[in-house]
């Protein structure tokens, strides 16, 4: 099964998508699962997990209610309030659904960068290993060492980091992302999604460009810990569909089996049968 495990559904009418506003008039509008079904057709991709966009729990039970009715999604990542006073007992609820794979807090939006480590979120965290859930880390570069002792302090903690942490391939900043990853491609079990990387080059971005980031994640988490990821429709602000796709096979052209990359990995990571 070839799977896509990172991509969204939103109706912007639904109001807390916070950072989806008209001025990005290229997603400005609704992307609902009949709009994504003949791309995965005519790509070849068998079946999605489904990322959360808002914050928010409304979101959550909106995603849910899209997968029961719709085969593809094999999987959705929710949302909640990891200070909640109740969020063991909100994280049990969601493990009870049988779709639901793991929980996102939008950490990139945090103000605070250490706010990983206080003492607060630890409940939720020690609330996805009692429940393997799977915690997707939605980090900067500047979060990767904070990051790093999180997942230390916390070794059974089931990971992926969305996005690579979103390396600053624009400006063509490389040395310290690279080294940090490194850390924690080494110093944990942590996943990476090869998944975003073309909203974060340049607007005439070419393979050339990515291809030392896509070269370091290989050579430091390998095939068996890199799950590939569409990111649409944020993808479209900088290339469609089968364009990524092309250029990450492009790129992946020396591993012998990408059969990992492209789907049995994002199954163990996120424990779908």
């Amino acid at each position: 099964m070839r799977l896509d495990a990172h991509q969204h559904f939103w109706r912007p009418e639904r109001g807390d998508y916070g950072w989806l506003t008209p001025e990005i008039d290229r997603l400005y509008r609704d992307f609902l699962p009949e709009d994504l079904a003949p791309i995965l057709a005519q790509n070849g991709i068998d079946g999605t997990i489904l990322v959360q966009a808002a914050p928010t729990a409304a979101e959550t039970a909106f995603m849910l209610s899209l997968a029961e009715r719709h085969a593809f999604i094999k999987g959705v990542v929710g949302w909640v309030d990891f200070e909640s006073a109740d969020v063991e007992a909100e994280i049990a609820q969601l493990a009870v659904q049988p779709k639901v794979v793991g929980v996102r807090p939008m950490i990139q939006d945090i103000p605070d960068p250490d706010w990983m480590l206080k003492p607060e979120p630890a409940r939720a965290f020690n609330a996805l290993i009692a429940t393997g859930l799977t915690f997707d880390a939605l980090t900067l570069p500047r979060h990767l060492p904070n990051l790093l002792q999180l997942l230390q302090r916390h070794p059974e903690l089931r990971t992926v980091i969305d996005h690579a942490s979103k390396p600053q391939i624009r400006s063509g900043e490389f040395d310290l992302w690279a080294r940090r990853m490194a850390d924690l491609a080494t110093g944990t079990n942590a996943y990476c999604k090869l998944s975003g990387l073309i909203t974060e080059a340049a607007p005439d971005w070419r393979p050339a460009d990515l291809k030392p980031y896509v070269d370091h994640l290989l050579a430091t988490f390998g095939p068996e810990r890199l799950i590939w990821g569409s990111d649409w429709p944020v993808c479209l602000l900088a290339g469609d569909y089968r364009q990524w796709l092309e250029t990450t096979e492009r790129l992946l052209e020396g591993v012998s089996d990408t059969r990992g990359i492209f789907g049995l990995n994002a199954s163990r990571a996120y424990n779908i049968q």
